[in-house]
């Protein structure tokens, strides 16, 4: 692990598919924080509201920050523009958020910084997700179970009154509480994959 009186250490790994982006890892302190789900919840919101001004200033948008029990933080950006991402965009965006979260220190101890870009199967985070990625394959697991089950895997319908709508594979359209879900990503099909390649040939025409 690095600290301050060592250099940091970056390695680089591409993410798969078509999402052209890259991984930067940077060992940096951080704080041992082994406390419950709601301390995670709340340090997770501090360091998004350190990192949000930046990303947002450098014509990015935060997606998600996300802790894993390896002690890995990642920061999942994309650029508002709707660009592809590229490895000199990671690196740009990790060294600025690498040094915002040195001056804030939020916690003390070693982790790995990850920057990356979302990628196709992506995470759906935002209330905006829900509506840009309607009829769009995802799964969805909620905390709690609903009908008997917590994850489901459907057509998405969309976000209203703060429920999200899925069409089952049985035709069946079950509502979401918002609230309730823990994770929905994107699942990757065909459908996504035709969507994500005109988009990229899109930006390539546009830039």
């Amino acid at each position: 692990m690095g600290s301050r009186d060592e250099p940091n250490k970056t390695e680089w790994a591409e993410r798969p598919l078509f999402s052209f982006a890259a991984i930067l890892l940077w060992r940096a302190p951080l704080a041992q924080h082994s406390g419950s789900r709601a301390l995670v919840t709340e340090l997770l919101r501090r360091i998004e509201d350190i990192v949000a001004p930046t990303i947002v200033g450098m014509g990015y948008e935060l997606v998600r920050v996300a802790m894993s029990r390896g002690g890995t933080l990642q920061i999942m950006i994309e650029p508002a523009d709707g660009r592809p991402m590229d490895v000199e965009a990671c690196a740009t965006l990790s060294r600025a958020l690498s040094a915002v979260l040195d001056v804030e220190d939020p916690i003390s101890g070693s982790y790995t910084l990850e920057v990356s870009s979302p990628g196709i199967d992506r995470p759906l985070t935002r209330e905006k997700d829900f509506a840009r990625w309607a009829g769009h394959v995802v799964r969805v697991e909620t905390a709690q179970p609903i009908d008997g089950r917590r994850r489901f895997k459907g057509t998405l319908v969309g976000l209203a009154d703060g429920l999200i709508r899925l069409r089952l594979e049985d035709g069946r359209e079950v509502p979401l509480p918002r609230a309730d879900v823990t994770k929905a990503k994107l699942e990757l099909t065909d459908a996504l994959l035709d969507e994500h390649r005109r988009a990229q040939e899109g930006a390539e025409q546009t830039h």
